[in-house]
């Protein structure tokens, strides 16, 4: 019965199949896990942000968070300017070092 799938006739349904399988595997392993891999270091750094942490929201841009609330962050984009985001919108922690 196996080997009549891989035969002419309906068989080319099967024939057909293990090529799609073989570059949803792929794709899998290219693109899927490796931005579920980043999703996941990126929730694990949010989680452990403080105040005094320079960050980078999704929208550029850049500050340092002098509160930290349950679903939100304050940080202080300028001399005087607060403004509140939300936490999912923390694009990466900024480590670029003053010289």
């Amino acid at each position: 019965m196996f080997l009549f799938l891989f035969q002419g006739g309906i068989g080319g349904l099967g024939g057909a199949l293990v090529p799609m399988l073989l570059i949803f595997g792929v794709f899998y392993l290219l693109l899927i896990r490796p931005q579920q891999k980043k999703q996941r270091q990126l929730q694990a750094t949010i989680a452990e942000l403080k105040a005094g942490d320079k960050v980078v929201t999704t929208g550029g841009v850049i500050g340092v968070i002098t509160a930290v609330r349950d679903t939100s962050f304050l940080i202080r984009s300028a001399d005087k300017s607060i403004l509140e985001i939300a936490r999912s919108a923390v694009a990466g922690v900024d480590s670029e070092e003053k010289k």
